[in-house]
C-alpha cells in the first residue's frame, strides 16, 4: 500500500484562470523517494504544498500512510502540523535567534527535555553536526545549514519528508556533496520523501520514481532509467535530456530517416509517419566530402564537444564527441546513428523542419 497517495487533485488560484495542478494521480510506497521534475511553473511546488497542507485541492484526495488528510470536494483539511509531515523548505526557514540544538528540537517541544535533547543530538550526529548544537545558523555555511534544516524535518520521525528544491541555494560542487549526503541520510532512516527539483541529473541520481511534471499535468511516472530510455512524450523526451526528432517512415525492414534505418517498428504499421528521437550520444559522424550532413556549431563542454548537425533535408541533430579532438564549423560529415533504444512518436502531420531550436539542456540549466 502506498504511504502517500494523491487521487484526481486539481487545484486553481483563481476561479477562471488554468490550473496549477490539474487531475493528479500518483503514489509513493513506504521508504521510496520520489522526485518531481519539471520546468517553472509546471506545478511541482504546489503539489509539494498540497501534500503538506499549505494550500487545499479545490478537487480529488491527499492521503498520508492510510489517512485522508484532504478532500476537495468534502472540504476535509488537516492541518500541516498534524499530518506527520516534515518539510525541508528551499530557503531553510531556520530561526536566526535559535541556536542548531534549539531549531532541531522546534518541533519536539511536547516531549519532557531529556528525551528532547537525546533526539537532537541523535539527529544531528546522523547528519555529521553534533559538534555544532550551540551555534546559531549564521555561523554556519549554507551547506551546514542544509543539514540543520533536513535534521530539523527528521526529528520528529515523520512519516514523510518533502524537500522543496533543497540544493537550488548550493554551489556546483557542493550541490553534489550534499544531494549524496541527504539521500544517506534518507536512505538510513527509511524515509519517505518527496523532493521537488528542475535539475534531471539530481532527480535521476537520488530518486527511485520521478514523475514529470509539465503545466500542471502528469506526463510521466516511472523509474529514471524508464523516464530516460522510454519517455512517454515528446515533453518528456526533451526535457529529460536533449533530444532531437527526425520525421520517418514504417516499412516492412525498419523505420527509415534521413540518418538511417532502426529496426523497432513494434506497435507500428507500415506507411505510418512517425518521429524519432535522437539523442547527442546516439549520433557519430567522420569526414567526408560527399556527406549529408554539415557542422553548423560546436559547443564546448569541457570533456565533449556538443555539435549541431545540418542535415540536407534541413532538419538538425546534434552529436556529443570526446573533446580531444575537434571539428571546424562548415565541415561536411557523414553522420551515422546508434539507437540502442528507439522512442518514436506518432507524427500524421509530418513537415517541414521547424526553427532553429537552442542547444539541446541550454533552457535547463
Amino acid at each position: 500500500m502506498a504511504l502517500l497517495e494523491l487521487s484526481h487533485v486539481t487545484k486553481r488560484f483563481r476561479p477562471d484562470g488554468p490550473p496549477a495542478v490539474e487531475d493528479l494521480t500518483l503514489g509513493v510506497e513506504a521508504g521510496q523517494i520520489l522526485a518531481l521534475l519539471g520546468p517553472s511553473g509546471c506545478g511541482k511546488t504546489t503539489t509539494l504544498r498540497l501534500v503538506a497542507g499549505f494550500e487545499a485541492p479545490d478537487e480529488g484526495q491527499v492521503t498520508i500512510a492510510g489517512r485522508l488528510v484532504a478532500d476537495g470536494r468534502r472540504g476535509i483539511g488537516v492541518p500541516p502540523e498534524e499530518r506527520g509531515v516534515g518539510v525541508v523548505f528551499q530557503d531553510y526557514a531556520l530561526f536566526p535567534h535559535l541556536t542548531v540544538e534549539d531549531n532541531v528540537g522546534f518541533g519536539l517541544r511536547s516531549l519532557p527535555r531529556e528525551r528532547r535533547r537525546e533526539r537532537v543530538r541523535s539527529v544531528l550526529d546522523l547528519v555529521g553536526l553534533l559538534e555544532f548544537g550551540a551555534r546559531y545558523p549564521h555561523e554556519l555555511s549554507g551547506g551546514q545549514q542544509q543539514r540543520v534544516a533536513v535534521a530539523r524535518a527528521l526529528a520528529p520521525a515523520p512519516a514523510l519528508v518533502l524537500l522543496d528544491e533543497p540544493f537550488s541555494n548550493l554551489d556546483a560542487d557542493l550541490r553534489a556533496a550534499m544531494r549524496d549526503e541527504v539521500e544517506k541520510v534518507l536512505r538510513a532512516t527509511g524515509t519517505t520523501a518527496v523532493f521537488v527539483t528542475h535539475d534531471q541529473e539530481e532527480a535521476f541520481t537520488i530518486a527511485d520514481v520521478v514523475g514529470v511534471l509539465n503545466r500542471g499535468r502528469l506526463e510521466q511516472l516511472a523509474p529514471p532509467e524508464t523516464v530516460y530510455h522510454h519517455p512517454a512524450t515528446p515533453f518528456v523526451a526533451e526535457f529529460v535530456g536533449a533530444a532531437d526528432f527526425l520525421p520517418g517512415i514504417v516499412t516492412s525492414h525498419g523505420i527509415v530517416t534521413e540518418v538511417g534505418v532502426f529496426g523497432n517498428v513494434e506497435g507500428r504499421e507500415p506507411g505510418e509517419k512517425v518521429k524519432v528521437m535522437i539523442r547527442p550520444d546516439d549520433i557519430t559522424f567522420v569526414p567526408a566530402d560527399d556527406g549529408g550532413a554539415v557542422i553548423v556549431r560546436r559547443y564546448f563542454r569541457g570533456s565533449e564537444n556538443l555539435y549541431c548537425l545540418g542535415l540536407a533535408s534541413g532538419h538538425r541533430v546534434h552529436s556529443s564527441q570526446p573533446s580531444s579532438a575537434a571539428f571546424p564549423t562548415g565541415l561536411r560529415v557523414r553522420p551515422e546513428a546508434h539507437v540502442l533504444h528507439v522512442v518514436t512518436f506518432s507524427d500524421p502531420d509530418q513537415g517541414p523542419p521547424g526553427p532553429e531550436r537552442p542547444e539541446p539542456g541550454a533552457a535547463r540549466r
